[in-house]
This record gives C-alpha cells, structure tokens and sequence, in this order.
C-alpha cells in the first residue's frame, strides 16, 4: 500500500478515541432535524481543531455547514457529506451520530496528507435527512457543483456498496365542498370525503397500469366533524416514489388526473401542495463505488453484498444528480436488525459500531485520497456520471 495511505490508515487509529466521544455524545443528545445545535458544535469544533475553514448556516440552514481543508495547489475537490439528525421519539436509532463521525475522520485523516497533495477536501454539514431533506435544498442551490466527487457511509445490518433509492414526490390534496345537515338535506351539500374516497379508489385502479418498482401511498388527515354533517372538507396525504424520476414525473401526472376527476365526480375544489420537498433516485456511481469496495475490501471486509435495492427515499439522491456520488452502508449490527427500532439505537452506540465507525472512515479517506491523486480514476467517474445523467 502506498506510503501516505498507511499514514492516513494511521491518522484515523489515532483519531479513534476522540472520534468515538463524538459519536457517543451526539448519541446521547439527539436532535432532530434542524435542531441539531450541539452535534453541529461538536463536528466543526473537531474541524475547526484540524484547521478546517468553516461556514456556518449554510444555504439559510441554520444547522448546515461547510469546512474546506486546501492542498499545495489547484486540484480535484472531495467532498464528505455528514449527517446528524435523530428520528422523533427514538433519537439515533437511523444511526446518523456515526455518519457524520465518518466523515469528519476520513477529512481530518486525508487533511494531514494534503501538503503533499494538490485539491481540497470540503465537508458538507447536511441536516434534517429524516425529515425535509437539507441536502434538496443544498443541491438546487448548487452546493454540491463546486465539488468532482460526493461520499457518505450510512450505519446498517449488513455490509453494502452499491446502492439505489426511489424517487419521491409528497403530494396533499385537499377538497372543498359544502357542508349540510346529513339527513334532512344532503341535496344542498357536496362532500368532500367523497372526493378523497374517490381518489383512493382512482388511485387503487391507476396502479394496475404502473410499473412494479412505484410505490404509492396516503392517508387521510381531515375527513369531516361529525356523521350527520356533510363534510365541507377533506384532504389526504400521499407519498408517490418510483425508481427514477422521469418516470415519477409522469406517474404524478397520472395520480393528479384521478384527483381531479375526484373533484369532477363530487363538485367539490381542488387545491394541492407538496407537504415536504421532493427527493430523487439515488444513482450510484459504478467506478466510484467499485473504488470504495477495492479500499473496502484491502481493509480485510470480504462480507460484502450485492447491491442494495432500496424501497426508501434519501435526499442524498438529489446530490447524485448533480455530482458523482455513493450512498454504501456497513454493518453495526447483526443481519436482520431492522433500522429506525430499539435494536438499532443501541447497535448505533456499541462497540461493533465503533469499530465500524473507524472503518468507514478509513475506506472513506482512501477513496478520497485515489480521486485527489488518480486523474485516470477521476475521468472515468466523471465520464460515467454524465453517461447515467443524460440517460436518466
């Protein structure tokens, strides 16, 4: 192995300790989305420790952040996307605490490489992913533009490389009619439950016609105030995903028809709104990816599976349509325990999950440090990522 990996390999051993303390902290205190002030204090200070140049608040966000550490000279840029949000209810039991800990280690690990090396090594602060998704937001004001390459760990049950996620659009619909008694004069109203009732079954015919890989569900949120009243207003509330997203474009344009024939059917209004910002597929770029997994696997991983088929959405889709990028996971826990639950908070602070905190962070670093020196490698990623764009 090349000498400055092993002294990377090193830097992150060293690092462990201090690395650890942070994830356990940021464990201990969880915060949910753009909420999380300590685990931000906690990430840059360590930067800041390194001689990372910060900016806080990034894009309006006041939980976002941005750290550039710059080499002898003008280069490629690398960019570690952290992520330290906690779910509502049951804190890191997504395990972000180790995300975010990843990604500062392998940019501090390269960082002390990086006299030798031209390029820079920037760290994007990416809050609320449980939630609204920060990294939309970042990725429409094109944040991830000024970088050549975007890499992130996430904590799971088994070891995973290559990954993909379905894009999603999340749509309410809300009707108005007219309210009247039930009983003694339901002539004079129209009721919009019925109109909500009828997209559900608009949408249950509709989904005969889809392909296998969209995902389309809703509930309810208002359906009226009482039985003998004609309800004057409804709404429901509908995540909408499909594998990519040209293909849930026009998906979305089908489920807005059902809506409003709902509407024609009852006489009742129409109104929609997007409840949370839209997220695209995850496309995992291939060379990158396989870059990872060689570094992955002369780390001594050999339990690594085929490629991960997402069902869920991340925001981390949106930055994969702007940069090339990698989502892949490694294992804290034992195959089968299931994230978002009790079994997964507590693997998210073990020591299975300090030692893969160390791991991620050292694979992370060596792929970094094979963009920054690799300009063959970089070509060829960034060949393919417009290559899969265009298609796309």
């Amino acid at each position: 192995m090349d000498t400055r990996k092993n002294s990377i390999l090193k830097e992150v051993t060293a690092l462990k300790k201090d690395l650890v303390g942070l994830a356990d902290e940021i464990h201990r205190n969880p915060e949910t989305g753009h909420k999380e002030l300590k685990a931000v204090e906690l990430l840059t200070g360590e930067l800041a420790k390194h001689g990372f140049e910060l900016e806080k608040g990034i894009c309006g966000l006041p939980t976002a952040f941005k750290a550039v550490y710059r080499g002898k000279g003008e280069g490629p840029s690398v960019a570690f996307l952290a992520e330290y949000d906690a779910l509502p209810g049951i804190g890191h039991a997504c395990g972000h605490n180790l995300i975010g800990t990843m990604s500062i280690g392998a940019a501090i690990a390269l960082s002390k490489v990086m006299d030798e090396i031209p390029g820079r090594i920037v760290v994007f602060g990416t809050p609320a992913e449980e939630t609204d998704g920060a990294k939309v937001t970042m990725a429409a004001k094109g944040v991830f533009d000024e970088v050549d390459v975007a890499m992130m760990v996430h904590p799971a049950d088994r070891n995973y490389v290559k990954s993909s996620s379905l894009a999603m659009d999340a749509i309410e619909f809300t009707y108005t009619g007219k309210a009247a008694h039930a009983a003694a004069s339901p002539h004079e109203g129209i009721n919009a439950l019925d109109a909500v009732i009828l997209l559900f079954n608009g949408i249950n015919a509709l989904r005969q016609q889809l392909k296998d890989d969209v995902r389309i569900h809703g509930i309810i949120t208002e359906g009226g105030v009482a039985p003998n009243i004609i309800p004057e207003r409804a709404a429901a509330r509908f995540y909408v995903r499909a594998a990519e997203r040209n293909y849930l474009d026009r998906v979305v344009e089908k489920v807005m028809a059902c809506a409003q024939g709902a509407a024609l059917a009852t006489g009742a209004k129409l109104s929609t709104r997007n409840f949370e910002l839209s997220f695209d597929n995850m496309i995992t770029n291939v060379k990158l990816a396989d870059t990872f997994e060689k570094n992955l696997r002369e780390l001594g991983v050999d339990d690594i599976k085929p490629s991960k088929e997402g069902m869920g959405s991340t925001d981390m889709g949106n930055v994969s349509h702007r940069v090339p990028a990698i989502h892949p996971y490694i294992a804290i826990a034992p195959e089968g325990t299931a994230g978002h639950s009790q079994l997964f908070l507590e693997a998210a602070a073990s020591p299975a999950a300090h030692d893969a905190l160390e791991l991620g962070a050292m694979a992370l670093a060596l792929t970094g440090y094979d963009i920054l020196t690799d300009t063959e490698l970089l070509k060829e990623i960034k060949r393919e990522f417009k290559e899969r764009v265009k298609k796309e």
